[in-house]
């Protein structure tokens, strides 16, 4: 079982910048593959990005690619999303979650757990 918090969410004008954190239990971390998703209001859950259990392979949306950066820590248990650049459209909640496949997904389906979500609001 894995249990994943996310944080770091907030107001931010457009153009601004905010990462995200995702602290997750379990001493198994490390052998999950890692993914955030966001839904905007009205609107289904979309694929963001997603990284590999060590790190060293990492996917993105084609609406944030160049712009937001998925990265993890092993270490702390800890995935984290920089978002540089933001716009209005960015505005949803963000979830981050756990996959027990290493390599990682842009499909939601793939995933076993999911964190509870972080509000996200970019203002024009």
């Amino acid at each position: 079982q894995v249990q994943l918090v996310e944080s770091g969410g907030g107001l931010v004008q457009a153009g601004g910048s905010l990462r995200l954190s995702c602290a997750a239990s379990g001493r198994t971390f490390s052998s999950y593959a890692m993914g955030w998703f966001r839904q905007a209001p009205g609107k289904e859950r979309v694929f963001v990005a997603t990284i590999n259990w060590s790190g060293g392979s990492t996917y993105y949306a084609d609406s944030v690619k160049g712009r937001f950066t998925i990265s993890r820590d092993n270490a702390k248990n800890t995935v984290y999303l920089q978002m540089n650049s933001l716009k209005p459209e960015d505005t949803a909640v963000y979830y981050c979650a756990a996959d027990r496949d290493y390599g990682g997904s842009a499909y939601s389906y793939d995933y076993d757990y999911w964190g509870q979500g972080t509000q996200v609001t970019v203002s024009s």
